[in-house]
């Protein structure tokens, strides 16, 4: 969930929400004549001892270049507030990642202030897209995360309600997050008002293979973290496939049924993820 980082209230009750990450944006929800602030606003709450959230931090920084290397500067700068801040943070997103040498550039800036944490590859524009298995190729790069609002208006697209206009790039980066074995995270919903088209549009990236969304919004969390609470009756069927799975490798038997079922090793993974999902939505 995005919390604007000129916003010091709105930072320290993030991990309300309930969301799984936070995010303390320093790009586009901050105005150009406020990033300095923000920086020393993100900064001061990572380094306060009493602000220890149960949910992952992460900043979103500007694109890579000088922004970039400002934004960390002020976060991770010298001073014990700074090696302060560099311990809370989990994970820095990188917007507009346009080639794998925009994270490797990132995970160098990185590196030079020992925060070596991973990188959160956000790719919204057509050069990222189409550079997506690159991207998450690179070895500091932990999830590709999808921006379907800056990418339509990259490619001069009109975007609908359906979505047809971005679904081959929505589809695009599932394939080449799953290729590197690193997370899919989903575009964020922009109606925050629309609850019932966020369910809707959180379900179909579940179907799609996402394994997360972006949230703009408190309210927005709950009905994603419930998407992707796979329903109990789910849960069951894929703890009975691993549960025969593991008798039947005990019996050294390679095929075997439920609930009259041939099981093969697709329907193994898909029961693998739903048991997934269900322990990581009871440790919420």
């Amino acid at each position: 969930m995005f919390t604007p980082g000129d916003r010091p209230e709105m930072m320290r009750k993030a991990p309300t929400a309930g969301a799984d990450v936070i995010v303390f944006d320093l790009e586009d929800a901050v105005a150009p004549d406020a990033k300095a602030e923000a920086r020393q606003e993100v900064r001061e709450v990572l380094a306060d001892p009493d602000f220890a959230p149960d949910c992952e931090v992460c900043v979103r920084v500007n694109p890579t270049g000088i922004a970039a290397d400002d934004d960390l500067r002020g976060l991770l700068g010298n001073g014990e507030e700074a090696r302060d801040a560099a311990e809370t943070l989990d994970a820095v997103m990188l917007p507009k990642t346009g080639t794998a040498g925009d994270a490797e550039t990132l995970a160098d800036l990185l590196a030079e202030r020992d925060a070596e944490v991973p990188i959160l590859a956000l790719v919204e524009t057509a050069a990222g897209i189409l550079a997506a298995e690159d991207i998450a190729a690179v070895p500091e790069v932990d999830a590709l995360v999808f921006g379907a609002e800056d990418l339509a208006a990259d490619i001069g697209a009109t975007r609908t309600d359906e979505g047809t206009e971005v679904l081959h790039a929505r589809e695009h980066v599932v394939l080449a997050a799953s290729a590197a074995g690193v997370d899919a995270i989903d575009t964020v919903y922009t109606d925050i008002e629309d609850i019932g088209g966020l369910r809707e549009e959180t379900e179909f990236a579940v179907e799609l293979g996402y394994d997360g969304k972006m949230a703009i919004h408190p309210a927005q969390v709950s009905p994603i973290n419930e998407s992707f609470t796979p329903d109990p009756e789910r849960v069951e069927w894929a703890e009975r496939v691993l549960e025969a799975k593991a008798q039947a490798d005990a019996e050294g038997r390679g095929v075997f049924r439920v609930d009259g079922e041939m099981i093969d090793a697709p329907l193994i993974a898909q029961a693998e993820r739903v048991v997934e999902y269900a322990e990581a939505a009871a440790e919420r």
